[in-house]
């Protein structure tokens, strides 16, 4: 554990999210910035409702950020920390060491990337050696098994698989993959896609993101050996509430430290 690292477990099986855009909590549909929805004005209130509800983990996302290639809603990070005691992680237009420092001085434990991941992998791993591989949650998003990059919008020029393994090479363990057919649309997950990760990369720690629709969909990523769920719009839209994935969200497979 590097100096200054979280002395905390990644124990949190539900991790739910917010996007933002215009510092406003929304959702897209399929990665689309045209298809979104206005959920909550104020963030921190949606953070509250977390909070209240007894999970523990946030998964917050600058949409600004990942279209803009540089951070545009590092308030919202800093008064979501200010005013809860969730584990937050931050992601979206982190391309420098000083914006890792900017993002964990503003609050966050964990610092989400993607896009730096596929496009600069040397980049990312200086920064795991000042920081601590367990700072970083490391994004796969997909489209029909292919990386998409900034915000989704552009072809990342791998599939997936070699993706990871260029990840686990160079010691990353903890991962999110996004199939970007499923986000928003809450139709299920990825099981079969996800299947086919864990078995390829038995080592890692994966968690689903996107199609998210109902508790069956979160106990059956579990079941096909997920060590979290990422869960947005389900919650948002009223289908699942935050009572039944409190009583989820246990240790089961993902109690590690960072």
């Amino acid at each position: 554990m590097k100096a200054g690292e979280p002395n905390i477990k990644r124990e949190h099986f539900v991790i739910p999210a917010i996007d933002i855009i215009n510092g406003k909590a929304v959702r897209l549909t399929q990665g689309d910035y045209a298809q979104q929805k206005i959920y909550n004005e104020d963030p921190l209130e949606v953070a509250k409702a977390f909070e209240d509800a007894g999970l523990n983990r946030l998964h917050l996302v600058d949409l600004d950020g990942a279209k803009a290639g540089s951070i545009q809603n590092r308030k919202v990070l800093e008064n979501i920390s200010a005013n809860t005691r969730l584990h937050i992680d931050f992601g979206g237009g982190i391309k420098t060491i000083e914006d890792v420092r900017s993002v964990l001085n503003a609050g966050a434990k964990i610092i989400t990337i993607g896009s730096l991941a596929v496009k600069q992998p040397e980049l990312l791993a200086e920064w795991m050696e000042t920081f601590g591989t367990g700072r970083f949650f490391i994004g796969a998003d997909v489209y029909e098994e292919k990386i998409k990059i900034n915000g989704w919008l552009q072809d990342g020029g791998m599939d997936v698989y070699t993706f990871l393994q260029n990840m686990t090479a160079i010691g990353i363990t903890d991962f999110f993959c996004t199939d970007i057919k499923m986000d928003g649309a809450l139709q299920g997950t990825s099981l079969e896609l996800y299947k086919k990760i864990i078995a390829k990369f038995p080592g890692i720690l994966l968690t689903a993101s996107g199609g998210v629709a109902s508790i069956t969909d979160v106990i059956a990523a579990r079941e096909a050996g997920c060590s979290g769920v990422i869960i947005g719009k389900a919650i948002y839209e009223g289908l699942i509430s935050l009572k039944d994935l409190e009583k989820l969200n246990n240790p089961g497979n993902c109690n590690y430290a960072l």
